[in-house]
C-alpha cells in the first residue's frame, strides 16, 4: 500500500505517495489533479519498482505559493525530489500536464531520465478542450471565483447524488473530473491552477509544444499511451508524436477517455510493466545530445 510522505524542497512543502522497491518510477499527474490520479495503478507497478507519485507544486497537499508554475520549474522540482530521495535516475510517467513536465525533464536532465511514458500528454499539439482555453479569455480572473466557488461545487455534488439515487453513476473519468473540480474551491488552489493553465495554454489552445525537439529523444525509450475517446487532448496528437519519434511505442486504449489510467487501470499498468520489461534504460549524456543537435543543424552556405 502506498504511503504518504512530506518533504521540504527549497522551503516549500511537497507531498508524495511512495510504494515498492526497485528501479524508480516517477508518476507525474495532470493539471488540477494530485497523486490520487495514479492510485489505481500504483499497486501493480510497486510489485517490481519503487513508485513515487508527488503532488505537484500548487496541487493536492503540496505548497501553493505565488511563484513559478512553468514546465521548466516543475521539471526542476521533480529532479530535486528524486535527488532528495536518493534516486539518481528514474522512468517518468506523465499524464496530461504531467506529460509535458516529463518531456521537459528529459530535455533538461537527459542523464537522469531512463524512459518516458506519455499518457494523454500535453505539449504535442495545439488542440485542447475549450474549457481550458476559456481561462485565457479576458475577465476569466473575475469569473473563475464564481464558477469554482464552494456553492457551485455543492450544487454539482447534489446533482451527482440525485443521479446516483436513480441508478445513474458516473464513470471513472467523470469522477476524476469532479474530484479535480472539487479541489479548486480553495482560493490558493484556484490561483495556482490559473497560473499553471496560463503557463501552457491561451485562448487559442496549447502554446507550448515539444514537437520540434522530439528528435532529441531518439535514444530515449518512449511509449505514447492514450484513450481512444479523449475529448480533452485528442489521440491524433499521439499519432503525430509517434511519427516524429521513430522507435517509439504507441498504445491506444479502446473506449477510454482522457483519464485512461483511472478508467482502465489494469490495462494501463500491464502496458507500463511490459514497456519497462522490454526496454533497456537510456543512458544519455550531454555529449550525446550535442551530437544529435549537430546532426540536425542546417549546413552553412558560403557567400558567393
Amino acid at each position: 500500500m502506498a504511503r504518504r510522505h512530506f518533504i521540504s524542497l527549497h522551503g516549500q512543502r511537497m507531498a508524495y505517495l511512495e510504494a515498492g522497491e526497485g528501479p524508480a518510477v516517477l508518476l507525474v499527474h495532470g493539471i488540477a489533479e494530485a497523486a490520487w490520479a495514479w492510485e489505481a495503478v500504483i499497486p501493480a507497478l510497486a510489485r517490481t519498482h519503487r513508485v513515487i507519485a508527488p503532488d505537484l507544486l500548487g496541487h493536492g497537499r503540496s505548497a501553493k505559493p505565488r511563484g513559478d508554475y512553468s514546465l521548466g520549474n516543475q521539471a526542476t522540482l521533480m529532479r530535486d525530489l528524486l535527488i532528495s530521495l536518493d534516486e539518481d535516475r528514474a522512468t517518468l510517467v506523465g499524464h496530461s500536464l504531467g506529460g509535458g513536465i516529463t518531456m521537459q525533464f528529459a530535455y533538461q536532465y537527459p542523464e537522469r531520465c531512463e524512459r518516458m511514458v506519455l499518457v494523454s500528454s500535453g505539449g504535442l499539439g495545439q488542440e485542447v478542450t475549450f474549457l481550458l482555453r476559456s481561462l485565457g479569455l479576458p475577465g476569466a480572473d473575475l469569473v473563475a471565483p464564481l464558477v469554482l466557488s464552494g456553492t457551485a461545487h455543492d450544487l454539482i455534488l447534489g446533482a451527482g447524488r440525485w443521479l446516483g439515487r436513480r441508478g445513474l453513476t458516473a464513470g471513472a473519468g467523470q469522477q476524476a473530473m469532479w474530484r479535480s473540480y472539487a479541489g479548486l474551491t480553495e482560493p490558493a488552489t484556484r490561483d495556482a491552477f490559473l497560473a499553471t493553465v496560463r503557463a501552457v495554454i491561451d485562448q487559442r489552445g496549447q502554446r507550448v509544444s515539444a514537437i520540434e525537439r522530439l528528435y532529441l529523444a531518439h535514444a530515449m525509450p518512449t511509449m505514447l499511451l492514450w484513450g481512444e475517446n479523449d475529448r480533452i487532448i485528442p489521440a491524433t496528437h499521439a499519432a503525430l508524436a509517434h511519427d516524429e519519434m521513430p522507435g517509439s511505442r504507441l498504445e491506444v486504449v479502446s473506449g477510454a477517455g482522457h483519464f485512461v489510467q483511472l478508467e482502465e487501470p489494469e490495462v494501463v499498468a500491464e502496458l507500463i510493466l511490459d514497456f519497462l520489461a522490454t526496454t533497456a534504460p537510456a543512458r544519455i549524456t550531454a555529449a550525446d545530445m550535442r551530437e544529435v543537435m549537430r546532426a540536425r543543424r542546417p549546413k552553412r552556405h558560403r557567400a558567393s
